[in-house]
């Protein structure tokens, strides 16, 4: 989720953004950046903090590394890379426009401006390939998978319909082209193996899997029937077996990736409303005859539903997802633009509402202060 614009301005928001791994998260403030893990007791505690006194609108974080990657507001145009723990700056590179992203893996660096893409090698940070006269990205929408055997990124191929490139990072040379959604890309994820991606589009009613590179669809969600809504991010949990998506409503939700010969997993719950067992038959009915009804009707009918939602109790601009384990048991956590965190609690067995364990407000953000209530408190 990048929050800085072409003119080198975040919209005085918070940016946020979980690790690969889903074991820290880092956010830029006004002051600098901060370092956050996740505790056993569903807590977040601060790992670091800059306090550099230049306001930080990207950052990101190696894994559990030392290494972190940053962009200012103050210089745009520059990335800087550093040792936060020796406190030393590793290297910098100047661009010639805005960047808009930034994204890392074991093995590669990706910076993503509006019309380009810049692979460095993460080992001496030396570019190895530079993707040019790339379609319109103004939000800077790109995706680096975490894995190193299959080091792939995508990022949106045409700005008129949802067609995601992907690119091997590692061979430096085009994968395969994927005609996603009708509509143009809103949301990336690659899961942990780098063999599956996600993609929404800015219509934000369907979420769809891939295997990669075979270009195989393998599942579709629908996230709901309510136009304009904006997908603001797609989240595999570590295990590949969940898939989060958060968007401009206060709604998160949670989709289970099961197989079943092959073919997407089959709607678990019925529509709001809809009598027992009526959506059961209308799903073997559609099954049965699907070679006779208009192949539109027929996807929409046989789209997976959310298998767990979680419901934001303070509406936010822009939320990153992670579903991650806590002390052995599930957890959906969501962190906002306006720097508060969430600990849901994940049935994994059952799905349905997601229980609000926890909420947390993290240093600098640019919210105003709370109202007093059980369960929050603030990380300083």
């Amino acid at each position: 989720m990048s929050l800085v614009n072409k003119e080198g301005t975040n919209d005085g928001e918070v940016y946020v953004q979980f690790n690969q791994d889903c074991t820290s998260l880092v956010a830029g403030s006004r002051n600098g950046y901060h370092l956050y893990g996740l505790t056993s007791d569903d807590g977040i505690e601060e790992i670091y903090a800059s306090r550099s006194g230049q306001e930080t609108c990207l950052v990101d974080r190696l894994f559990s590394s030392s290494l972190v990657a940053i962009v200012t507001i103050s210089a745009p145009r520059k990335l800087i890379v550093c040792h936060y723990k020796k406190g030393t700056e590793i290297c910098n590179y100047s661009y010639s426009n805005t960047i808009l992203a930034v994204k890392l893996n074991r093995s590669r660096l990706i910076v993503c401006l509006e019309e380009s893409l810049h692979i460095h090698n993460i080992r001496d940070m030396k570019i190895l390939h530079t993707i040019r006269d790339t379609p319109p990205n103004p939000r800077g929408l790109c995706a680096l998978s975490p894995s190193v055997d299959n080091c792939y990124v995508a990022y949106p191929g045409s700005s008129a319909v949802g067609e995601v490139q992907i690119f091997d990072a590692v061979h430096l040379n085009a994968k395969c082209v994927i005609s996603a959604h009708d509509s143009p890309l809103a949301a990336l994820a690659w899961s942990m193996c780098g063999r599956r991606l996600a993609t929404a589009s800015e219509r934000g009613t369907v979420i769809r899997v891939f295997a990669v590179p075979e270009r195989t669809r393998l599942y579709e969600f629908r996230r709901g029937v309510k136009r304009c809504v904006s997908i603001a991010c797609l989240a595999f949990s570590t295990c590949g077996a969940y898939l989060a998506a958060t968007s401009n409503t206060e709604t998160v939700h949670v989709f289970r990736l099961q197989e079943a010969g092959g073919e997407a997993a089959a709607a678990e719950e019925a529509p709001a409303g809809a009598e027992p067992g009526w959506y059961d038959w209308l799903s073997q009915a559609v099954t049965a005859g699907a070679g006779y009804l208009p192949a539109q009707v027929a996807d929409v009918l046989t789209q997976g539903r959310a298998f767990a939602a979680a419901r934001l109790p303070h509406p936010a601009r822009r939320s990153v997802a992670a579903v991650t384990a806590v002390a052995r048991a599930a957890r959906l956590v969501v962190a906002t633009s306006e720097g508060l965190v969430y600990v849901f609690a994940l049935d994994t067995a059952e799905g349905g509402e997601c229980a609000l364990l926890r909420t947390h407000r993290l240093a600098d953000s640019a919210l105003a202060p709370l109202q007093p209530s059980e369960g929050t408190c603030a990380v300083a």
